[in-house]
């Protein structure tokens, strides 16, 4: 089975590899990765709620789609769980747009043969990152206010997911706190 390379070999951040277009001969990037993420948005988007809570980044990084998926599916099992399919909305905002390359190298026996060792060395596509810069959102999860609990215990529990620290800010009504 083939492994997934630690991300801890991307996770600063680096120019944007991102040139995909719809016409052929504008294309830089031949294959984009599928991208990951099942939902942007999920819960109640009809409803106005009365509080709103942001996950933000502290620092500047990567953060690989897989992360962000993971992130996405333990908040929302524990929002589901408690506070209903009805009673929040959760969004997420940073897109991956950032195509992450590998090179592969080849160890054992014959690998000499077949691999060009760092002469070619530019890499093939192996997965899609959303660029983080400090202070940034990454999740906004709307409640009413007698489930404020839930939802900084959602956002506490998505972070856990993710690299890197970050902080649950909070508004009520457009009025930052």
């Amino acid at each position: 089975m083939v492994k997934v390379r630690k991300f801890a070999a991307y996770r600063a951040l680096e120019r944007p590899y991102t040139r995909f277009s719809k016409k052929k001969k504008y294309n830089f990037i031949r294959a984009r990765p599928v991208l990951r993420i099942a939902k942007f948005d999920i819960g109640n988007l009809q409803k106005q709620f009365s509080a709103a809570y942001y996950l933000t980044a502290k620092d500047a990084l990567q953060i690989r789609d897989i992360a962000l998926e993971s992130a996405r599916l333990s908040a929302n099992r524990l929002l589901e769980k408690n506070v209903g399919k009805s009673g929040y909305r959760l969004k997420l905002l940073p897109y991956p747009h950032h195509v992450l390359r590998e090179n592969p190298l080849a160890s054992g026996a014959g690998a000499d043969r077949m691999s060009t060792g760092m002469t070619q060395s530019f890499g093939k596509s192996i997965g899609r990152a959303a660029q983080i810069k400090i202070g940034q959102r990454i999740f906004k999860l709307e409640v009413d206010k007698q489930h404020a609990e839930f939802a900084r215990r959602a956002l506490r529990r998505a972070a856990q997911k993710l690299p890197c620290t970050y902080r649950v800010e909070e508004e009520m009504k457009g009025l930052k706190v």
